[in-house]
This record gives C-alpha cells, sequence and structure tokens, in this order.
C-alpha cells in the first residue's frame, strides 16, 4: 500500500482535505434548484463509496509496505472492522441533521454551531484516543479557529432581517449534528493499525487507512437506507419526499452530480486518514475543519452571499479569515 513517509507531504494532503470538505456542497447547490436534498443524498453516499473502493485497489494495494487491501480485509479484527463501520454511521446522521439545520436556522447559526463544535470535539476526542500532537498548541489553534467561527457567525447574522428569529429547533439540531460529527473521526482513526517506520509493517488485527475509508463509506452507504429513508419519510420541513422521485425525476446529469459530490468528500476524508499515519489524528481532523473558511470563500466570493451586507462586514469577514489562516497554521506547528 503507499505510504506517506514525508510530514510536509502529509500536511499538503490534510490541505487538500480542508479544499474538499468545503467544496462538495457546491454539488448539492448546483443540484438542489431541481430536487430535494434527500433525493441528491443517495447519489452523494454512492460517492463515497465508490471513491473509497477505487483507492482501496489502487494505492491501498500497491507498493512494498504494509499489507494490501484485501488481505488486510481478511486479517482484520472484527473489533475494528466495526469501529470504523461505526465511524461512517455517526457520521451519516450528522451530516443529514446538520444540512436539515440549515434548511430551519439558516448559515448563521446552523453551520457555525454545528462545525465549530464538531471541530472542538474532535480535535479532543482524537487526541485523547491516539496522543499525538502538542497539546497546548492544539488548543490555541482551536482556539483561534472557535473564533474565527464566530466572527463568521456575526456576519452572517448582519445579513437578517431585524425581526428575524431562529427556531429553537434549528439550534437544537445544530448542537446534535456538531457532537456527532465531533465523534465520528475518533472511530476511525482507532481502528487503524500503526506503522513501523524502519519497516513499513503495519500492526496485525488493524486496519490500514484505506481499508479503514472502505469500511467507513460501507457505513456511511447501508446506514443511509435509515438515516435518509426516515428524512424522505418525515422530514423537519417541507412535504415528504417520495422514493420513486429518485427514479422519475432525476437524470443521467443530477445523479452524476450527486456521486461527484460524494467522490468530493470521502477524496477529503481519505487522504486525511492516509496523512494521519505521519501528522497524528488530532492534527488531520483540525486542518480538514478548516473546509469552514473554504466554504465561506465560495459563500462570499463565488456565491455573493454577502452582497449588499451592512458596513462593517468585509471587517468582520477579512478578520475571520485570517484568525482561520493563524489557527491552521498553529496546527500544522503542534505535531511533536
Amino acid at each position: 500500500m503507499f505510504i506517506i513517509e514525508s510530514y510536509a507531504v502529509a500536511v499538503a494532503m490534510c490541505i487538500i482535505t480542508m479544499l474538499c470538505w468545503g467544496s462538495w456542497a457546491n454539488t448539492q447547490k448546483l443540484a438542489s434548484k431541481e430536487w430535494r436534498f434527500q433525493l441528491f443524498y443517495w447519489d452523494y453516499a454512492i460517492g463515497v463509496f465508490l471513491l473509497a473502493l477505487l483507492l482501496a485497489f489502487t494505492l491501498g494495494s500497491t507498493g512494498s509496505g504494509g499489507r494490501g487491501f484485501l488481505a488486510d480485509l481478511h486479517q482484520a479484527d472484527t473489533k475494528w472492522l466495526g469501529s470504523a463501520f461505526v465511524g461512517g454511521v455517526i457520521f451519516n446522521l450528522s451530516n443529514i441533521l446538520l444540512v436539515a439545520a440549515i434548511d430551519i436556522a439558516g448559515m448563521a447559526v446552523a453551520f457555525p454551531v454545528g462545525v465549530g463544535l464538531a471541530l472542538c470535539i474532535g480535535v479532543i476526542t482524537t487526541y485523547l484516543s491516539t496522543k499525538v500532537g502538542n497539546t497546548p498548541m492544539l488548543g490555541l489553534g482551536v482556539a483561534a479557529i472557535m473564533l474565527a467561527i464566530i466572527l463568521d457567525a456575526i456576519a452572517y447574522k448582519r445579513l437578517a432581517s431585524g425581526d428575524k428569529k431562529t427556531p429553537v429547533k434549528g439550534i437544537v439540531i445544530s448542537i446534535a449534528a456538531g457532537v456527532l460529527m465531533g465523534f465520528f473521526y475518533k472511530y476511525v482513526a482507532q481502528s487503524m493499525g500503526k506503522i513501523e517506520p524502519l519497516t513499513h509493517t503495519l500492526e496485525p488485527g488493524k486496519l490500514s487507512p484505506y481499508t479503514a475509508v472502505v469500511l467507513f463509506s460501507a457505513g456511511l452507504l447501508l446506514s443511509n437506507f435509515l438515516w435518509n429513508s426516515i428524512m424522505m419519510v418525515k422530514p423537519f420541513t417541507g412535504s415528504a419526499v417520495p422514493f420513486g422521485d429518485y427514479f422519475t425525476k432525476g437524470n443521467v446529469r443530477l445523479h452524476l452530480v450527486g456521486i461527484l459530490g460524494g467522490m468530493i468528500w470521502n477524496t477529503g476524508m481519505a487522504f486525511s486518514i492516509i496523512a494521519s499515519t505521519k501528522a497524528g489524528a488530532a492534527l488531520s481532523y483540525g486542518l480538514g475543519q478548516g473546509a469552514t473558511m473554504i466554504g465561506a470563500f465560495w459563500g462570499v466570493f463565488i456565491w455573493k452571499e454577502f452582497k449588499g451586507a451592512p458596513k462593517g462586514t468585509n471587517s468582520l469577514l477579512a478578520a475571520m479569515f485570517l484568525l482561520y489562516i493563524l489557527g491552521l497554521a498553529i496546527l500544522i506547528a503542534s505535531k511533536s
């Protein structure tokens, strides 16, 4: 299997993760004009699984280090297969809840609350599971990014009309999404075996990064039949979504857009997991959740979400981007 040996390469892969996690939702934006999110999400889940298999049978099955995907799958302990699978189940529920919260409360509350909680909880729980990284610097990096998220929320709120109120339901769902999203990564990270630096042998019983991503993706796809089906029958807003619409209202372009969205997101997930073998899981996750900055970039400069915003909003946005860059730089430097 392909093994990361350079810390610089690992950090570069984490930055690609940030770009992927911050950009995949553009595919949803492209598709949402023609059909509901729940229908898009089926193709998204398929794309996630297809990308995992592609990497497993290419990068995960070549090279002299570690174990090939099929050999690794055959020797894996059921406990660790289940751990990576559970990570996918938890993430899928959190991701669906986050999108539902955005629909109810808007980006001003749902995205900062959900992703902010996910970043803080994720870095802390992943560090406690793996004990890799400089604790004070990880904390300082997270604090800088949290402050950036707060400024982002304030800027979004300035766009809202003075009498607009955020439904309590939206806030509660945002918190639930953030808490769940903060816990999924550790289950995937702890399922992976340590790689011996000199011999490149992989810890027996545990999973290679590529196998872990496949099990994670399988958990996401299979749990979609539960979580997304519930969202279709009992959506938080709007009427129920008929299952037949997936076949009658979709076309090749819409399906491909959804699959592309899933593949983009899972490219980020796979790179994060692969890079964690060299950079540490806490750093990999923390850098990846810098995707909030990328999402804000798309919103500000491409989709023009802040066009016509009150005076002073641009200063808040500039401070947000600077704090994100500072926080990410501290996280990069936090590796012991």
